[in-house]
């Protein structure tokens, strides 16, 4: 087994160096949906789903299965979780493979940190560094970087968030060499998160938008305005989800109130599930009538 490690020794370590300096935090763009819209001038509507949520990390069926619902053109899938996972070279290649046999785009990736770890663990830049390896390779323009609670740094005291904006500015020009946006995900509100990316200042690090998770971790009030407030320079994709009801069911999030905002955006970027399932049937069934729900109230902007 070959371990993303081996590909460049020098120029891996040369990079994990770069990351671990500072504050003492040492440790490819996706295809075109491949359909065409109705109006040859409009960006198409794309929509994946989270393999996590799908209960299939570490399954290389995975776009086997999504393949079967009806309007999913992706799967976000992880990168330290299940086994094999995607620091192992050999796995990277029979996703490519697999996702290319199902006509399948990565969009994303997400899950960088290797267990126990955080964006706050002392190898935090190696961990970053060996999954942007790995967007590079299966060609996902978005790499998620999820920070919550404890682990979120506190957006008034530059000591606590000072390390975080350090280590995703060291981060950065690697991503951005090979076609990767960092997509930040976490536990703080909309202002802070704007805030954050302001401060990295990096064009490649923006917001992968949770509206959901807004609302969870006491920022609901904010949730659908934030949408206006960071805009479509600053949110790069969006997790759609109402945990195991309907989007269209009552919940945290008045979700049509959602996608009209990213419509007054002109977002044009993926929509990904991370709603949660029972069985493979059930979510067979509940993104099919998700995915018809999200049809229904998404606009995507003219070229």
């Amino acid at each position: 087994m070959k371990n993303l490690l081996t590909l460049s020794r020098r120029t891996f370590l040369a990079a994990s160096g770069a990351l671990a300096g500072g504050a003492g935090l040492a440790h490819a763009t996706a295809q075109g949906s491949g359909i065409a819209a109705e109006n040859p001038e409009q960006i198409p509507l794309k929509i994946g789903h989270r393999a996590a949520n799908m209960k299939l990390v570490g399954n290389f069926d995975v776009f086997k299965i999504a393949r079967r619902v009806r309007g999913l053109l992706g799967v976000e899938l992880q990168i330290a979780a299940g086994h094999p996972n995607l620091f192992d070279l050999d796995a990277v290649r029979t996703y490519k493979k697999e996702a290319n046999r199902w006509g399948m785009i990565i969009p994303s990736l997400a899950g960088v940190w290797v267990k126990g770890g955080s964006i706050r663990s002392p190898l935090a830049g190696i961990d970053l560094m060996q999954s942007i390896r790995a967007s590079e390779l299966l060609g996902s323009s978005v790499m998620l970087v999820a920070f919550f609670a404890e682990n979120a740094p506190n957006m008034n005291e530059e000591s606590s968030y000072g390390p975080v904006v350090e280590l995703l500015q060291r981060a950065a020009p690697f991503a951005a060499d090979v076609g990767v946006t960092l997509g930040l995900e976490n536990s703080l509100s909309p202002a802070d998160n704007l805030k954050l990316v302001d401060l990295i200042d990096r064009r490649n690090v923006r917001v992968y938008y949770d509206v959901h998770n807004f609302a969870h971790y006491g920022h609901g009030a904010e949730a659908i305005p934030g949408i206006g407030l960071l805009g479509k320079q600053r949110i790069c994709q969006v997790h759609v989800k109402n945990e195991d009801r309907l989007i269209s069911d009552p919940g945290l999030i008045d979700w049509a109130g959602a996608f009209a905002a990213f419509n007054a955006i002109e977002y044009e970027g993926w929509y990904v599930f991370e709603t949660s399932h029972t069985s493979e049937a059930q979510m067979i069934e509940a993104t099919g009538k998700n995915i018809d729900f999200l049809k229904k109230n998404c606009r995507m902007p003219l070229e």
